[in-house]
């Protein structure tokens, strides 16, 4: 099976499935909604190249940000594509922890970060609730913890969604699903240059509702969990723009955000 390069593996990855700019804007949307007050520093668990905690740290001098995660290929890649381009400062703002999200940390922060559904990799509600335990205690008083999440109709249906871009194709494989566990195998792939590379990124997770969720992170001790929904463009599909909300209707497939507050 052919494989791509480091830097093309990670270049497409982030290029078909992150957003920083949006997810940034949608989080001191938000956070200064909420406490009145921009945050300033943010933890990015399970964050890999952690590419958003160093766009975290350009937007002012008094930024801060913490990249988590325990694989050492992406935090190198992220080092050598992302950090490097930081100025001195930034970079000081800026520090890479090369460690486990259930760990406990010396520092706190406003926010705290779980995106690209990356907590689904804890199937056991106990090791989730623990997690969001920690989450809470590594939050500043005014803090606020933010994960995305998806569902639908067609969310743990087992086919493969594709995906053009301006240089590659990227595919979205729900390989398989067991409706008694929850249980989900879902890969990625990549079209580049001519050439398909299966299975780039492989996901073994178990499915979390929202509302469970929600359930789990009042559990952990939070004092409000807010969901939002995303606006439609007319067209059937997203315009983008969260709002909070309880009743929606279902569609074949969402992505959304949860925000919990200390």
């Amino acid at each position: 099976m052919a494989k791509l390069s480091l830097e093309d593996k990670y270049m497409l990855y982030e290029s078909s499935v992150q957003n920083h700019e949006s997810d940034i804007d949608f989080i001191n949307k938000e956070y200064r909604r909420i406490f009145k007050k921009l945050p300033l520093s943010l933890r990015e668990d399970f964050g890999g190249t952690a590419a958003m905690a160093c766009d975290w740290v350009k937007q002012s001098a008094s930024h801060i940000a913490w990249g988590v995660d325990l694989d050492s290929e992406p935090i190198k890649f992220g080092r050598e594509n992302h950090y490097k381009r930081l100025d001195d400062a930034e970079q000081n703002r800026m520090k890479y922890i090369e460690g486990n999200v259930l760990e406990s940390r010396d520092f706190k922060a406003d926010v705290v970060v779980a995106f690209n559904f990356s907590y689904f990799i804890f199937k056991e509600r106990e090791t989730l609730v623990n997690y969001f335990k920690k989450v809470r205690e590594g939050l500043n008083d005014q803090g606020a913890f933010f994960v995305d999440l998806f569902g639908g109709t067609d969310a743990c249906q087992e086919l493969e969604e594709e995906t053009e871009h301006d240089d590659h194709t990227y595919f979205w494989d729900c390989d398989s699903f067991n409706p008694i566990t929850s249980d989900v195998q879902y890969y990625i792939h990549f079209k580049y240059k001519g050439q398909k590379y299966e299975r780039v990124f492989s996901y073994d997770w178990r499915m979390w509702g929202l509302k469970e969720l929600q359930d789990i992170m009042k559990e952990a001790g939070f004092s409000e969990v807010l969901a939002y929904w995303e606006g439609e463009d007319g067209d059937g599909g997203g315009d983008g723009n969260f709002y909070p909300s309880k009743i929606e209707e279902n569609c074949e497939s969402w992505v959304t955000y949860l925000c919990a507050l200390k």
